[in-house]
């Protein structure tokens, strides 16, 4: 065992006697030593619940004779964070919860991880750092938020930020607003839609890295701490057979997760995760990149339209069969004789699934849309790519061309569409919000649900930065490369016209490339006055399209 490195021998006697003032006993230091990296926190209502998770789970270690030792990450609230100086930090906190998991891993010499994350950037943040050590371990991701009810119909965090552009442009009143505030989000849960904590939980699901039906079942369900409490005991069974995520999280596994997401139609942030998690186990022969979401985008069809693409939520799709289902319809679509964390194959675990709603999870000849739900869009406005979730795109929308609205910021965008200087047709440009340039990548969940909420129909949203899982219309984000890496992005200018070709999967500005080259060489870039770790984050982030790791 690992473990024998901190508890055995003559040697370790000073270390036997740290473990025993936390109470551990002689048949203890016998005993694997299993970590539980709970990323429990009471401001973020995707983690409250999380110590009662850990508690299933470390009972399920104990029961299958493992000692559990609880640690914690940090966790950030992306819908808090947002629209502030606060969103820097989301993205790049992805790096400080796998250096954290690693870390104590590493130090304790611990035999086995159990991860309990739920939310945007920590559930990436864990896989990342247990590909790094490569020791059994199992996920159990604190699962979706109930959905709201608000005069008989579903609601959401989404609805909330469209909201505000309604009342903003005098289609609703603060009244309602204000009830609306207080239904959407009742309770424990990472957000009710197929936002980027549900689409990172289907993934890790569809990976094999959690059990089955962990990714749907509900933050407030008890069927959640019972597959906590297998999960603990599940570890033990991984640990005895030495089956460790490089064995699980091969290539033909992410191929899977990617294949999942485009069926699903998951947040475009995916494109930022995966490839994050695959770079860590480069040295396997894993590689997830934009060309592979593209490649399988064409092949694979969107047959779930959960919000905010669709009108089903994530309580829809655990009823209709969770994940298992969706890998059951996607059938030959999937590598099936891949490991999971059952100790089993994904086509053992999924052998006697059933479609419980065909409404919800659709058949392959019933999709609700012939192609995958994301799309990487080229050309020279982003010569490595950017990315678009098209299942989330009216089709009269699929094909534009405006004149660019440029802002260097989300703040001065923001303010030009509540002071109705946006018109209709318009093409917003909003960029030095990419990794470096943020840096940190935020959000751009403002300004959309903005133009959403105030009912601009034929606008469309450009940025370097990104866009919430919760976004819905023409946004396209992680344009690449970034205005602050002399991307081209950087020298488009007011009324330059911008030409979006999603079936084409072109961005293109008609400028020519002897006007860009000249362009680039009299930019003036904003200057970010960044303190503390962001500006360590800033030199070493990569580009969008390698998943904005530090390098």
């Amino acid at each position: 065992m690992k473990s024998d490195n901190i508890k055995k021998g003559l040697q370790r006697a000073p270390h036997r006697s740290l473990l025993r003032a936390c109470g551990v006993t002689d048949d203890e230091m016998e005993r694997p030593f299993i970590g539980v990296a709970n990323s429990f926190t009471d401001i973020v209502p995707g983690h409250i619940h999380l110590n009662q998770v850990s508690k299933a789970v470390k009972l399920g270690i104990s029961e299958a004779g493992g000692v559990p030792f609880e640690f914690n990450t940090m966790a950030i609230c992306d819908g808090i964070a947002m629209n502030h100086e606060g969103m820097r930090y989301s993205l790049a906190s992805r790096e400080i919860i796998a250096d954290t998991v690693e870390s104590m891993a590493q130090a304790h010499q611990l035999d086995a991880l159990v991860l309990i994350p739920t939310c945007d950037k920590i559930v990436p943040g864990m896989l990342m750092a247990v590909a790094r050590v490569d020791i059994p371990s199992i996920v159990v991701t604190g699962g979706p938020m109930l959905p709201g009810d608000y005069n008989g119909k579903p609601v959401n965090l989404i609805t909330i930020y469209e909201a505000v552009g309604a009342v903003s442009s005098g289609k609703m009143a603060e009244e309602e607003l204000d009830e609306l505030e207080r239904c959407a989000c009742p309770g424990a849960g990472s957000c009710a839609g197929l936002f980027t904590a549900n689409t990172m939980a289907c993934l890790t699901e569809a990976m094999g890295m959690s059990l089955p039906y962990c990714a749907t079942t509900h933050a407030v369900s008890a069927k959640k701490i019972q597959i906590a409490r297998e999960s603990g005991k599940q570890i033990m069974g991984l640990l005895n057979k030495n089956i460790t995520p490089s064995r699980i999280m091969s290539q033909k596994a992410f191929e899977n997760a990617v294949v999942v997401d485009l069926a699903l139609g998951g947040s475009s942030n995916s494109t930022l995760h995966l490839p994050a998690i695959a770079y860590e186990l480069l040295d396997q022969g894993v590689k997830v990149d934009l060309d592979l979401f593209e490649d399988f985008s064409r092949k694979i069809p969107h047959i779930a339209s959960i919000s905010p693409a669709g009108e089903h939520s994530m309580l829809d799709l655990d009823k209709a069969g969770g994940i298992p289902a969706v890998l059951t319809v996607l059938g030959d679509n999937i590598n099936q004789n891949v490991v999971t964390c059952t100790g089993k194959s994904l086509k053992e675990n999924i052998e006697n699934v059933k479609v419980m709603d065909h409404t919800v999870i659709r058949t392959l000849d019933n999709p609700v849309h012939q192609e995958g739900g994301l799309a990487i869009l080229k050309g020279n406005l982003a010569p490595k790519g950017s990315v678009v979730k098209q299942s989330a795109v009216d089709q009269n929308m699929m094909i534009h061309e405006g004149p660019a609205r440029v802002f260097d910021s989300e703040e001065e965008c923001v303010k030009a569409i509540f002071q109705g200087e946006i018109q209709e047709g318009d093409v917003i440009i909003i960029r030095y919000e990419g990794p470096k340039g943020g840096p940190g990548m935020r959000e751009m969940l403002n300004p959309t649900s903005a133009i959403s909420g105030m009912e601009i129909k034929s606008v469309v949203l450009i940025t370097d930065g990104r866009f919430s899982g919760g976004t819905r219309g023409p946004c396209i984000g992680h344009v690449s490369p970034e205005a602050a890496a002399n991307g081209p992005i950087s020298v488009v200018r007011d009324s330059d016209i911008i030409r979006i070709d999603i079936p084409k999967r072109k961005l293109e500005f008609v400028v020519s490339d002897e006007e860009i080259e000249k362009r680039l060489k009299e930019v003036v870039k904003p200057q970010r006055n960044v303190k503390g770790w962001l500006s360590r984050y800033m030199r070493m982030a990569s580009s969008a399209d390698e998943g904005a790791v530090l390098k």
